[in-house]
């Protein structure tokens, strides 16, 4: 009948299937990587990584690999991003080094080589960071440094060649003061050396490094070569005329002195000195010169001596310019005064003089070096990298001071026309894109010149507006919207913002005229406030009401019209300081009383301070003591005594009520407390008689800390004793009693309900009222200090009972055998008995097994080569059932040991097995 009741509920229902897990699919790089992007964990990625950097793969495939792997891991694309920074530099460096190896290979290309510009090169490539030490910088480097060396070796043969020459001539001038036979002998010699001169000369001349010489030695070498050749030609003829006048008596005689008075002696005539002296002695006598006056050769050496002094103070300096005007200045003097000085001042005049050429010389190259690098210098300012292109501020700054330099140089040396040229036109042609820059800059300044005076217009038909408005807000902001709006409206030059700062000034003060008015009313409203504010602060009782009246009015007034803001903070302090002070003098009087310290809690400080005097002194049982004391004066039992002993006096005996009232007073301390503690049965109190005397009711005291108590003496890790039975989840403890507790006629024992068995709960400790801040941070401190101290003396005695033990067991004398109570309470006094009749015997036995025994016990390490014994020890140890571990056999071991003779190993092994056990005591 009802057939769909039969029908199973769930046939309908559609069969759920469990979807398939869905494979992750592999990334498009894991096949590249190696199946970095799969990896499972961090570490197994990086690995993967690391594994395919191997490879040295493409910075293309780098970059698509750190692109994906650095959202998943950056960890792991960390090495990917040194590996592409690493090609990068490398790229970089690469084409550092083609940039430099290209300078250095045109210097090498180049005929004539400049030596300051290959010393340049290697110190500018070393500042732009070119690998000087690979190749192909380092063989150019080499290259460079050898052309260096071939030319500096050139300019010293020049002088070499120099002295030569002059050493020629000189031999030359001594042969024509000799005879003209000496002169004839050594002619071949002499030929055959300034032979030798010119082929060395010429050979500088023709190497293929002189045209990089500097200019100054191909001059001294051509001077001296003149020089020599000079000498030489009119040495040659001489020599040849002397030897056929030798020959034949009417030959002339030659032009040399010498040889001529040896020759018309040898024909014998007389000499030409002879001669002479004949002559002048048959002429009359001349009339001899007038000397000059003394004043005159006074005057011409000091003329002399301050021109010379001149010129070297300049030469020594190095002004070129100066020396050249210098030198001439002393030629013109020696002009006049010349034939007055002597020879002496006459060679240091020619030393000077020669000294100054030369200057000369050299500063007339170095200003060209300097100009050649200026020049460059603005060629470079238009030939710039691609994307390094310079502004043109800064190529007309740029302008500025190569032009400045160039001044200064011309200052210094002769000017070169040529150099000249050429940097005038580079920097005419870097000057084209000042202009340019320029023009753009004219541009924006009329644009922004044009804003500006809009601006300003606007600014004045807003005031016009905003006036009648009365919104001074809005006006302050807008003030300040128009002054940003004024400073962003673009840069013009400071003579066109000279004409246009007072408009703008001249608008803006127009448009906060109003609200200028009404600030300095508010700030008369709000002074007068300030005043009310002083008076309601000195009042002896603090009005609140009016107080509060005053702050809304001033809150009113401040967000009516605003001012500016350091000046409102300065009023709003002036107007909140004598209030303040009102309510801080009310604040003090109010923690007056409560910040005194009681008199136990002075009890406490007291027992703190005697604990940390104790601490300091470093007596142990001095320190007990005060903890003990301290720990009383905490359970109020000295205030307690005191007042007990102060009641006794006044009243001229023991009064036994001093400590009740003592509780009374603690009782009514925490009334309170107790009230909301211990529950009061209302209808039992209404039915009991008036007439009977009500007993005194035991009130419990609030409980102030109960679970994690750090105050002394308690325990921390007793856990606090259930009130009673073990209550259900979310039942209170505090809960009132049952609702049958008050009926008149319940029982007693069904009264209590479910609550009953409080009354048979064990009551806390009476602790006291809590203790004040300073009182407990003082006693927490000191016993923190005293268990320090307690713990410190310890170790200090237990090390000094270990050193007294270890000279009794090798002196065999029990009497320096520590006492029982400096070995502590792990030592028995049988034991100790024990060790001291060890000591009392002679030395004998074997304590190797002992010591083992004694290491196995206190679990320290045991020498490496007793290791095989203390593992035989233990194996036969397992084997022997009933016999007491090393760990309760410890003191007879000790024993053991002790009667064994002392060596230095077998008392540091005793001595780090005593440590460890007589600590567990």
């Amino acid at each position: 009948m009802f057939s769909f009741l039969s029908r199973n509920k769930m046939s309908d229902a559609p069969e759920n299937h469990p979807a398939p897990v869905k494979t992750p699919e592999a990334h498009p790089l894991d096949a590249l990587t190696g199946g970095a992007f799969s990896a499972a964990t961090s570490g197994e990625r990086a690995a993967r990584v690391r594994e395919w950097l191997t490879t040295q793969p493409s910075p293309e495939q780098l970059q698509e690999v750190f692109k994906e792997l650095s959202g998943r891991d950056k960890g792991a694309a960390k090495a990917v991003r040194e590996r592409i920074d690493e090609l990068r530099r490398a790229k970089n460096q690469e084409a550092i080094a083609a940039e430099w190896a290209d300078k250095a290979s045109a210097l090498l290309a180049a005929a004539k080589l400049n030596i300051a510009d290959a010393l340049a090169w290697q110190r500018d490539a070393a500042k732009a960071g070119a690998p000087l030490s690979r190749e192909p910088l380092s063989l150019l480097k080499v290259q460079l440094a050898e052309r260096i060396k071939v030319i500096e070796d050139l300019q010293h043969r020049v002088q070499v060649q120099r002295e030569a020459a002059v050493l020629l001539a000189q031999r030359i001038e001594v042969l024509s003061t000799k005879s003209w036979r000496d002169a004839q002998a050594a002619l071949e010699v002499l030929r055959t050396d300034v032979q030798h001169w010119q082929d060395q000369a010429q050979a500088l001349t023709g190497d293929t490094s002189w045209v990089s010489v500097e200019a100054r030695f191909p001059t001294l070498l051509d001077a001296s070569r003149s020089q020599l050749l000079v000498v030489w030609e009119a040495f040659q003829p001489a020599v040849a005329q002397a030897v056929a006048a030798a020959e034949d008596a009417a030959a002339p005689l030659p032009p040399v002195p010498v040889w001529a008075d040896e020759l018309r002696v040898a024909r014998g005539l007389p000499s030409e000195a002879a001669a002479a002296a004949a002559a002048a002695a048959e002429r009359p006598a001349r009339v001899a010169k007038a000397k000059v006056a003394p004043e005159v050769l006074t005057k011409a050496v000091q003329t002399v001596r301050d021109a010379l002094a001149k010129l070297e103070q300049e030469t020594a300096e190095g002004h070129g310019k100066a020396s050249v005007g210098a030198a001439a200045a002393l030629r013109a003097v020696l002009k006049d005064h010349g034939k007055h000085i002597d020879a002496a001042l006459e060679q240091q005049v020619h030393t000077a003089l020669v000294a100054a050429g030369e200057l000369e010389g050299w500063q007339r190259w170095s200003a060209d070096q300097v100009r050649e690098e200026l020049v460059a210098k603005a060629e470079a300012l238009l030939n710039r990298p691609e994307g390094q292109a310079l502004g043109g501020r800064k190529i007309q700054e740029t302008l500025r001071q190569l032009r400045e330099q160039w001044k200064q140089t011309d200052q210094g040396g002769a000017p070169n026309h040529a150099l000249w040229k050429k940097f005038d036109e580079a920097c005419n042609a870097a000057h084209k894109v000042v202009e340019a820059w320029l023009e753009k800059i004219r541009a924006e300044a009329a644009e922004h010149k044009a804003q500006r005076l809009a601006l300003v217009e606007e600014l004045k038909a807003w005031a016009a507006s905003a006036s009648a408005s009365g919104d001074w807000k809005a006006i302050n902001r807008g003030l300040y919207q128009f002054s940003d709006r004024w400073r962003a409206s673009g840069h013009v030059g400071e003579k066109l913002f000279a004409e246009l700062q007072p408009l703008w000034k001249q608008a803006i003060a127009a448009a906060a005229a109003p609200l200028e008015a009404a600030q300095k009313a508010s700030i008369l409203r709000r002074q007068a406030m300030i005043e009310e504010a002083t008076v309601l602060g000195a009042a002896p009782a603090l009005r609140i009401d009016a107080i509060r009246a005053l702050q809304q009015r001033w809150q009113a007034e401040a967000q009516g019209v605003p001012l500016d803001r350091k000046q409102e903070q300065k009023l709003w302090d002036t107007f909140r300081k004598p209030i303040d002070e009102a309510f801080q003098r009310k604040t003090a009087e109010r923690e007056k009383h409560s910040t005194e310290l009681s008199a136990r809690d002075r009890a406490v400080v007291d027992a703190a301070k005697a604990l940390e005097a104790a601490n300091a002194s470093g007596d142990a049982q001095q320190i007990r003591q005060a903890m003990t004391a301290l720990e009383a004066a905490l359970r109020g039992q000295a205030q307690a005594r005191a007042d007990a002993d102060a009641a006794a006096q006044a009243t001229g005996g023991e009064s036994p009520a001093a400590p009740a009232a003592e509780a009374a007073s603690a009782e009514a301390a925490s009334e309170a407390a107790a009230d909301e503690t211990v529950p009061q049965d209302t209808d039992a109190a209404a039915t009991a008689p008036e007439a009977a005397p009500a007993a005194p009711k035991a009130v419990n005291r609030p409980v102030v800390a109960v679970r994690g108590d750090d105050r002394p003496g308690m325990k921390k890790d007793t856990p606090a004793a259930p009130m009673g039975r073990n209550g259900k989840p979310g039942e209170r403890r505090d809960a009132r009693p049952s609702r049958d507790a008050g009926r008149d006629g319940a029982r007693p024992e069904a009264r209590g309900g479910r609550f009953a068995d409080r009354d048979r709960a064990p009551a806390y400790e009476d602790r006291g009222p809590r203790l004040g801040d300073a009182a407990f941070r003082a006693q927490r401190e000191a016993m923190e200090h005293a268990q320090q101290a307690l713990k410190k003396l310890a170790a200090q005695a237990h090390g000094e009972a270990l050193t007294q033990l270890l000279t009794a067991w090798e002196q065999r004398d029990p009497a320096l055998l520590p006492s029982a109570q400096e070995l502590g309470g792990r030592v028995a006094p049988a034991v100790r008995t024990a060790w001291t009749q060890a000591l009392s015997k002679g030395a004998a036995g074997d304590a190797a097994q002992s010591l083992l025994r004694l290491e196995m016990a206190a679990e320290v390490p045991t020498p490496a080569e007793q290791l095989s014994a203390r593992r035989m020890l233990q194996l036969q140890l397992l084997t022997r059932r009933n016999d007491p571990a090393p760990a309760e056999t410890w003191g007879r071991d000790v024993a053991a040991v002790l009667t064994s003779a002392s060596d230095a190993t077998s008392a540091r092994r005793l001595q780090n097995v005593l440590k460890a056990l007589l600590r567990k005591a």
